[in-house]
């Protein structure tokens, strides 16, 4: 996601605070310590010194007043050495050997030395405390991750104990650092809640966290925060319109990037295929097609054979299809390719043009196209251009007359075609169906115009015969209607010298 780009190195730069946020807390306490031993306040029972080991913890409580940590460790280590020290004497030997070591960037031995100093049993419970919240600092400074943010979160748990802002800050760190993100999470959203004012770090981190746990909601929530303060800033909107769409709510990203592309935010080509696509899953092609036009015409979106196909499509999807055509004859001489002399040819057919239509199917069985599926297409358009002419008519027309009517050559010219399909292809078992529908469909207006001229013929033998048997009253014969005068002579061959036999 494009918003948190600015988070890839989020690990690094929240840590840069540790070390400096463990040395304040941390000198807070030496320095109460060391003001503390210094002073001739009446040494509680079991806490004190002996002359010898108070002389050489005074000598080094100097240099380290004198800034000189270096020398203050030469001496402690003289004190710890020291036989016969109570636990008083070890706990705060060690913890002032810890400090200096602090000091001269011993970070390590500075922890160790802190340990020593609880694990000598000379402090009070609430001074072990606050050691090892200390500890728990330094040992994040040092990455130990896991370990300093558990001792520190461990600390907390005790009463009395209240995790502040800055120990918030550092269990932060720590677990993001550990990538341990749903450790991280709650303090992160207590550090979020306790900022005030809220900077961008605040959100960013809680953005961070929710993408990388898989949150959709709450991101969807803080980036929209987010975007209320920075509405500047693209990034946001386009996570935004991500994590909509991610989430099931397609509707309302379309809208996120309707309005972006409306108020002209978004100008790169992947952005603004972006809204072309949205506005085509949303059954707006014509409006898809108008803005994919628009911006291959200004220059954002390239003109290539693709999206010269793509801007095509999408006017035939809004049966364009005048529109579509000149678009898609530019690709296919473009690209060169078969198919899409093959898309051109079924835009044409889709148009009505059968002319053009079947020239382009041969353009495309030229340059290596299936020549089934085109000849079935030619064909097919062929058989819709025959169904436009009238219908075969019987009355007064003969068979050859039928057989050489525009509609019929047509329907043969398309018959043609389907035979075109080659053997070898898929579409032969359909191109003999069409055959085979189109000799029975011949044969059909055939038998039909025969019935009609047999239900004439018998109708005017009927006639006929009427006016003969009215001749003895008229004295003549007479035949009123005209169209049965070409069926008198058939009559008379079949009955009229039959009853000239019988007279004789």
């Amino acid at each position: 996601m494009t918003v948190l780009s600015a988070n890839k190195s989020f690990k690094s730069l929240v840590l840069a605070g540790v070390v400096a946020v463990s040395g304040a807390s941390f000198f807070s306490v030496q320095s109460g310590m060391a003001t503390a031993f210094a002073q001739d306040e009446a040494p509680d029972p079991g806490r004190q010194f002996t002359s010898t080991t108070g002389e050489i913890v005074n000598a080094a409580i100097q240099f380290l007043n004198a800034d000189q940590p270096q020398a203050a460790i030469g001496e402690l280590s003289k004190a710890i050495a020291l036989p016969d020290l109570n636990p008083y004497e070890k706990s705060v030997i060690y913890q002032m050997q810890g400090s200096a070591l602090y000091d001269v960037k011993r970070t390590a031995e500075a922890i160790q030395a802190f340990e020593n100093s609880i694990n000598a049993g000379g402090l009070l419970p609430k001074e072990a405390s606050q050691l090892r919240l200390n500890i728990g600092q330094l040992l994040i400074g040092e990455g130990q991750y896991v370990r300093g943010a558990e001792m520190i979160e461990n600390w907390g748990r005790q009463p009395g104990n209240t995790i502040k802002s800055p120990q918030v800050t550092l269990l932060v760190q720590a677990w993001i650092s550990n990538e341990s993100y749903s450790r991280a999470l709650p303090w992160a959203e207590r550090w979020f809640n306790e900022a005030s004012p809220k900077e961008r770090k605040h959100f960013d981190l809680l953005n961070f966290l929710y993408n990388n746990l898989g949150q959709p909601g709450k991101q969807a929530d803080i980036v929209k925060q987010m975007i209320n303060r920075w509405p500047e800033d693209k990034s946001l909107w386009d996570a935004w319109s991500s994590l909509l769409a991610n989430g099931g709510r397609e509707q309302e990203a379309f809208e996120v990037n309707k309005m972006l592309y409306l108020g002209g935010a978004l100008n790169t080509e992947s952005d603004l295929l972006k809204v072309v696509q949205y506005y085509s899953f949303y059954d707006m092609p014509y409006q898809a097609a108008q803005i994919l036009e628009k911006e291959m015409n200004a220059g954002k979106i390239a003109q290539n054979a693709d999206r010269l196909v793509q801007l095509s499509d999408l006017y035939r999807q809004a049966r364009e299809y005048k529109k579509a055509v000149p678009i898609l004859e530019r690709a296919a001489a473009q690209s060169g390719t078969g198919k899409l002399y093959a898309d051109l040819g079924e835009a044409l057919y889709n148009e009505g043009n059968c002319g053009k239509a079947e020239s382009a199917f041969q353009e495309a069985m030229t340059r290596g196209y299936d020549r089934g599926k085109s000849w079935m297409l030619i064909a097919t358009c062929r058989y819709e251009d025959a169904q436009k002419e009238p219908r075969e008519v019987c009355k007064d027309t003969t068979k050859a007359q039928r057989a050489g009517s525009p509609k019929n050559k047509k329907r043969n010219f398309a018959k043609e075609a389907f035979q075109n399909v080659p053997s070898s292809s898929r579409e032969k078992r359909n191109a003999n169906k069409w055959v085979s529908f189109i000799n029975a469909e011949y044969k059909a207006i055939e038998d039909r115009c025969e019935f009609e001229l047999t239900v004439e013929k018998e109708l005017c033998f009927v006639k006929i015969k009427q006016a003969y048997d009215a001749e003895i009253f008229k004295g003549r014969f007479e035949l009123d209607d005209e169209k049965c005068q070409g069926f008198k002579a058939e009559y008379d061959s079949i009955f009229r010298v039959r009853v000239a036999e019988d007279d004789n």
